[in-house]
């Protein structure tokens, strides 16, 4: 593999910025610092009027998924591969076993998918039942594949929904093996009712998503997760906040001293739920996700929970399904199948709406693309970061340069787009994946099966600590 020298950029990371080269060879960063000497051979990169800034991780994806009854649009590489025209560089996707499934047969499934991938990628694995083979496989997933973290789904009632009997043997074995819940937080026995309640007063459109997910449903469950956690004395990071009650309920816990982490998605910064009351069904249907986009006011209430520090990361919950998909609930918004893409438009979305809108500093962007979500999946410095030894991931932003996004130019293979017609200030001119230019001012180079499976190291001393406390804590048994 050659090496590459960029040249004459500031490099940007989550604590400071600065003027350096940045050399990379077989992989990985070997060099920063001011007028570093090119070695034979050596590919350079003119980064003069740019930001070099580490590469996007985004935590929260799903490629080649199969849910309610068909598949995702984007497999693993066209996925990938859009996230590389768009800056981002990492991806960590999730396992979904169907209820009994054993999880190692689900992630070997997954495994297999995901070999095409043209970026680097990672799995949280979801808990959706539980006995005690699902804990064992549980305890090989951290220690024998690099997985730490399981995801457990509070909404889709009689499908992948778990009960807090579940939630709380998962959340304590999640302790002992010191990996991470994360939680997708609604309540979905209240989603179910409402959604029959909306059905019943004739509510069939997409109008009725909205009105059978409110704030106040996605706020209950946030707080029993949370709640749950602090019990058993475990960190616990919740996917895709998206309204200000949620975000208050993170607030506090984090106010009390608890452990407590929250995703953003770019869309519900940037994107109202006056998308669901469009006349045109297929534009509807397209906006349908969950959470769903939220009124008015909340998009401020997430900006500002990111700049406090008590929202962390952001991410797009990337899941496409095309027009035809969608229309399976042309007469049930319930059917309508749930996901909207953006892995590509993720990090011009917000390097405009947050950069440019004054909300965040350059460094403060690295840290909710890129750090922070390495460092709490415990693959930073290897990622998310320009240092020498971490990897040679990185995207060189053009600060000046406008882009317009549209189902026409992505390079998703979705036929929607949530942020058609949206023109931003800032785009990357080059993406760097292991050494190696995939983006080029336009050309896209990403190769098939390219990318590399990151193992994530389970906690150590911080799960120990708390596994400690919270055995000191239960109650002692009475010798009889």
């Amino acid at each position: 593999m050659s090496s590459l020298l960029i040249r004459g950029g500031t490099v940007v990371n989550a604590d400071r910025e600065f003027r350096a080269d940045v050399l990379c060879e077989a992989g990985k960063i070997v060099a920063v610092g001011a007028s570093l000497a090119a070695p034979a051979g050596c590919e350079l990169l003119d980064a003069g009027g740019r930001y070099v800034m580490p590469g996007g991780i985004d935590p929260h994806t799903h490629m080649q998924l199969p849910f309610m009854g068909t598949v995702t649009q984007d497999d693993f590489y066209s996925g990938t591969a859009a996230a590389l025209a768009g800056g981002t560089t990492s991806l960590i996707d999730f396992v979904i076993p169907d209820p009994q499934q054993p999880l190692m047969d689900a992630y070997r499934m997954w495994r297999g998918w995901a070999e095409k991938s043209a970026c680097d990628y990672s799995f949280h694995v979801a808990v959706t039942w539980w006995d005690e083979s699902v804990r064992r496989d549980m305890g090989t997933l951290v220690t024998e594949e690099g997985v730490n973290s399981f995801k457990h789904f509070m909404a889709y009632k009689n499908a992948i929904m778990c009960d807090d009997e579940t939630l709380v043997n998962s959340f304590r074995r999640a302790l002992e093996l010191g990996a991470m819940p994360t939680v997708h937080a609604e309540n979905g026995e209240l989603v179910f009712l409402l959604q029959a309640e909306m059905k019943a007063r004739g509510i069939l459109g997409p109008e009725g998503h909205p009105l059978s997910r409110p704030p106040a449903v996605e706020a209950e469950a946030a707080q029993r997760a949370i709640a749950i956690a602090d019990v058993l004395n475990v960190p616990i990071y919740i996917v895709h906040v998206s309204c200000a009650e949620s975000a208050e309920a993170i607030a506090r816990a984090r106010a009390r001293g608890q452990r407590v982490y929250g995703e953003v998605l770019a869309g519900h910064l940037t994107v109202d739920d006056s998308v669901y009351r469009s006349p045109d069904f297929a534009f509807a249907a397209g906006h349908v996700m969950s959470p769903p986009f939220r009124p008015k006011g909340n998009a401020e209430m997430l900006w500002r929970g990111l700049q406090a520090g008590y929202l962390h990361t952001t991410a797009t919950d990337h899941c496409t399904f095309c027009a035809a998909q969608k229309a399976a609930g042309i007469d049930d918004f319930s059917k309508i199948p749930n996901g909207c893409g953006g892995v590509e438009e993720r990090l011009g979305v917000l390097w405009h709406e947050g950069v440019n809108g004054g909300r965040l500093t350059p460094s403060e962007f690295v840290a909710i693309t890129s750090a922070n979500a390495a460092k709490l999946f415990n693959i930073y410095p290897r990622k998310g970061c320009i240092a020498e030894g971490a990897d040679a991931d990185l995207v060189l932003w053009d600060p000046a340069a406008s882009q317009t996004f549209s189902v026409k130019t992505q390079r998703s293979l979705g036929d929607f787009n949530i942020f058609e017609g949206r023109s931003v200030l800032g785009r990357p001119s080059h993406t760097v994946s292991g050494g190696r230019v995939v983006f080029a001012d336009g050309d896209l180079r990403a190769v098939r099966g390219a990318g590399q499976y990151v193992k994530r190291p389970a906690f150590g001393t911080q799960f120990d600590a708390l596994a400690r406390k919270a055995a000191l804590a239960a109650p002692t048994a009475v010798a009889r």
